[in-house]
């Protein structure tokens, strides 16, 4: 099987969406583990640095290696290097949702975030741990489209912090701060634009598009045998 343009452009522009809160969390980790001056911005990673370091870990392999994922292409020729990385990938993205989950919970809230951006964490944490576990008990049973649906919201919602970098952008590019509210807005507006694409991929899927074929829609009447012949 020849390789598409697809397969180069979907893992390169899901890799770059992620470049930015990988190099951040790379930083981050070589800054812990440097000795990093103490300010009110990273204190609380400093007494408690495990955590934080487990979720960048975790959240760069779930983004890289998830990446590849949608190249069909490449699954198609490299089947059993599929299997093998969604062995990493699932832990990978359940430490990255479990250990944010904690952190939102535990660590003291920074300056900046709202009242509502620690509830928005744990909604879409829970929602993005849920979705792994549903995705590997779907391929468990060999239930393969719903293992890919599961597996791409999780996905997306791991991603929601490189669409962040681009919900934040104008306000970088004008040099303003924005408040708590507009913060948890613009935080809020990455998970959902990540959600509603993968959605619209789910649906465009083959697969899933046979099985509504397959079956009409509610109300959608069909029709009888006798109603075909006298139609001819």
């Amino acid at each position: 099987m020849t390789t598409t343009r697809a397969d180069r452009l979907v893992p390169a522009s899901l890799i770059l969406l992620s470049l930015v809160p990988s190099v951040a969390g790379a930083v981050r980790v070589t800054e812990l583990a440097r000795g990093a001056e103490v300010t009110s911005a990273n204190e609380r990673f400093v007494a408690m640095p495990l955590p934080v370091v487990l979720h960048i870990v975790g959240a760069t392999l779930f983004c890289v290696l998830g990446a590849f994922q949608f190249a069909p292409g490449f699954r198609a020729r490299h089947r059993a290097w599929h299997r093998r990385s969604g062995r990493v990938l699932v832990p990978a993205g359940l430490v990255a949702a479990l250990t944010g989950l904690w952190m939102a919970l535990v660590y003291p809230q920074p300056p900046g975030d709202g009242a509502l951006l620690t509830p928005l964490r744990l909604v879409f944490g829970t929602a993005m741990a849920a979705a792994i576990v549903l995705g590997f008990l779907a391929v468990r049973r060999r239930d393969f489209p719903a293992h890919r649906a599961w597996m791409v919201r999780g996905y997306a919602i791991g991603l929601g912090a490189g669409t962040q970098v681009f919900t934040h952008l104008p306000w970088v590019v004008a040099g303003v701060v924005p408040g708590e509210d507009t913060r948890t807005l613009l935080m809020a507006a990455g998970w959902v634009v990540n959600v509603v694409v993968a959605e619209w991929v789910i649906r465009r899927s083959p697969r899933v598009a046979a099985r509504r074929g397959a079956h009409p829609a509610a109300g959608q009447r069909v029709p009888s045998a006798g109603t075909t012949r006298s139609s001819r």
